[in-house]
């Protein structure tokens, strides 16, 4: 007891504190600390490992590069969406349908595709809306169809309205291609 309290008298309170500080931490570092950051250093592991297994890759310079700037060159430019909203259009007057006003907009997805946004009102039988939804997705390789609603004003009508929300899928337009 003598020694503890000579040790006292020679550290003083806040050497005995320190001291008190050490001792507790120790512990806490072994049983908490420590397992953290083995778990953290784990999942670190765990992360690049599934990173390295992921099938999307940056593309590179190479040949990638290469192939995607193929598929992009698939898709018409946007210089030609007159030409498509045109071939739209002949599509929907084969099918006998009356076309309202619709809405337009063209969205930029960066570097890539861009996607013409089109929503048509039209009114007509239900046989001509499916004759011309078909038409399209068979006839335009480009457009996607993303809702279709249908509304019908009497059960016996043989008329429909109907909105269809079409996107068609451009590339952007080239530096070499003139305006």
């Amino acid at each position: 007891m003598r020694k503890l309290q000579a040790l006292f008298e020679v550290l003083g309170a806040a050497g005995v504190l320190g001291l008190g500080v050490l001792l507790f931490c120790l512990p806490f570092y072994l049983t908490a600390v420590n397992p953290a950051e083995q778990e953290v250093q784990a999942q670190h592991t765990a992360a690049e490992r599934l990173k390295s297994r992921s099938p999307y890759q940056k593309v590179s310079a190479g040949g990638d590069a290469d192939e995607l700037r193929r598929f992009q060159n698939l898709f018409p430019p946007v210089n030609r969406l007159a030409d498509e909203l045109e071939r739209l259009y002949a599509l929907a007057r084969k099918a006998k349908l009356e076309l309202q006003q619709g809405e337009y907009r063209l969205e930029g997805r960066g570097p890539g595709l861009m996607a013409y946004r089109v929503t048509l009102p039209m009114r007509g039988a239900y046989p001509h809306i499916r004759e011309f939804i078909a038409a399209v997705l068979e006839e335009m390789p480009i457009a996607s169809v993303d809702a279709l609603r249908f509304e019908r004003k009497k059960v016996g009508d043989a008329q429909l309205e109907a909105q269809v929300r079409l996107t068609l899928h451009l590339r952007p337009r080239d530096e070499s291609e003139a305006p």
